[in-house]
């Protein structure tokens, strides 16, 4: 198997259409985009294979279910024990997204909450991870665009 995969046109539309809605039947696709339905089976089962669809979820609206403050937790850990932080960090449900990145500080989580006394308890928790040394966390007044899955 080679490492990449040559997308094409038709992948992109096809990607694009389980994006905003998962649940598409083959045939359903197939239809509306004028192929066959054994093309589009195909097609999806080529994408799973060589990863680029990892698997199939839904679009939480999680301010209907009380998680209604996203942060932006950023992190400075001890360069060494960056992998074992992000690795534990992963683990909190509430982070939906652990990012290791460049600049000024070492790890950014994207969490949702319920209140400020949640993320309270969630900063709190994350800085007596051992290599943490310091956190910055910026809450979210307005979201423009979310994509997340758990």
């Amino acid at each position: 198997m080679k490492d990449k995969l040559e997308i094409d046109d038709v992948d992109l539309e096809i990607i694009r259409r389980l994006r905003e809605n998962s649940k598409l039947t083959y045939k359903e696709i197939a239809e509306a985009m004028g192929i066959s339905i054994g093309a589009a089976y195909n097609r999806i089962k080529r994408l799973e294979e060589y990863g680029v669809i990892r698997g199939y979820t839904i679009n939480i609206d999680y301010s209907k279910l009380g998680y209604d403050l996203t942060a932006i937790i950023m992190l400075q850990v001890d360069g060494p024990h960056i992998v074992e932080v992000e690795e534990k960090l992963a683990k909190y449900e509430e982070n939906m997204s652990v990012y290791d990145v460049t600049g000024d500080f070492d790890v950014v989580v994207i969490a949702k909450v319920k209140d400020r006394e949640h993320l309270n308890k969630l900063v709190k928790g994350i800085l007596t991870i051992p290599h943490v040394k310091r956190t910055v966390t910026s809450i979210a007044l307005s979201v423009v665009k979310e994509n997340f899955t758990r």
